[in-house]
């Protein structure tokens, strides 16, 4: 008996204890949270002065940047600090001659390019063009007036919108779903006054058809997926600092393939 009655003394005591560092660790958390969960008047400034930052930089990000314009990416930073107006020339060179090239004609006119704008990556490039080339098709086929002005030179865009007219009033709708590109290539690299050209030879999958007024199909095949063959020059202004600001390339001129 006495052995027993000794054992249940000893736990009592060990459950007393354990009573008493639960209430003191629970105190103690809710003392932290209280302190924790309370902002002070720094605190509170210093969140309105971001705030009122990210505003700004939002109000300077929306007066300069077009949600239509498709901006070819140039190499991305690591880091994620701003990109320096001009990069080393020698890191250009590498960059570029590290591009796999269908010839070296392309290498050697990307070099010239990239002597006036460093900061040229072919690679980025081809995929901006790639992301242009489908828009523009698709705005032609849907006669997507706005979208097309943003991305041509004012020539092109002309050429588009006259023949874009005269389908309408012939009363021709072009039925087209774009399935990929299979392949682009740069094919020709050029400076010439400042202005750099930069040639693509695109191979995509369209399903595209023409119906006349009446609906009945007279050109394509809206069931049967073709490949398709385009050569479009692109032209961006890279002869002076500022210039190069605008990042922006737009179609110049296409071409069909020989």
């Amino acid at each position: 008996m006495r052995r027993r009655w000794k054992a249940h003394r000893m736990n009592g005591q060990i459950d007393l204890i354990t009573l008493i560092s639960l209430i003191v660790a629970a105190v103690a958390i809710f003392k932290l949270r209280s302190v924790l969960g309370q902002r002070t008047d720094e605190d509170e400034n210093r969140v309105e002065r971001l705030k009122a930052r990210e505003r700004e930089a939002q109000k300077a990000q929306g007066a300069t940047t077009s949600g239509d314009v498709i901006t070819l990416p140039r190499r991305p930073r690591d880091d994620g600090s701003a990109a320096p107006a001009v990069e080393p020339v020698e890191d250009a060179d590498a960059r570029i001659k590290a591009f796999p090239a269908i010839d070296p004609s392309v290498t050697a006119g990307l070099l010239t390019v990239a002597k006036q704008d460093p900061a040229l990556d072919p690679e980025a490039f081809v995929k901006g063009a790639g992301m242009a080339y489908e828009m523009i098709v698709s705005a032609f086929a849907s006669g997507d007036r706005k979208t097309l002005k943003d991305l041509l030179t004012r020539d092109v865009y002309d050429g588009f919108v006259t023949a874009i007219a005269d389908r309408e009033q012939r009363g021709e709708k072009i039925e087209q779903q774009f399935v990929g590109i299979k392949r682009a290539d740069i094919i020709e690299a050029e400076l010439k006054g400042g202005m750099a050209y930069l040639t693509v030879r695109f191979v995509s999958e369209l399903l595209t058809s023409t119906r006349d007024k009446a609906g009945a199909v007279i050109s394509g095949d809206p069931l049967k997926i073709t490949d398709v063959t385009d050569i479009w020059t692109f032209s961006r202004d890279v002869s002076t600092a500022r210039a190069r600001s605008d990042l922006n390339w737009r179609l110049e001129e296409t071409q069909s393939p020989n």
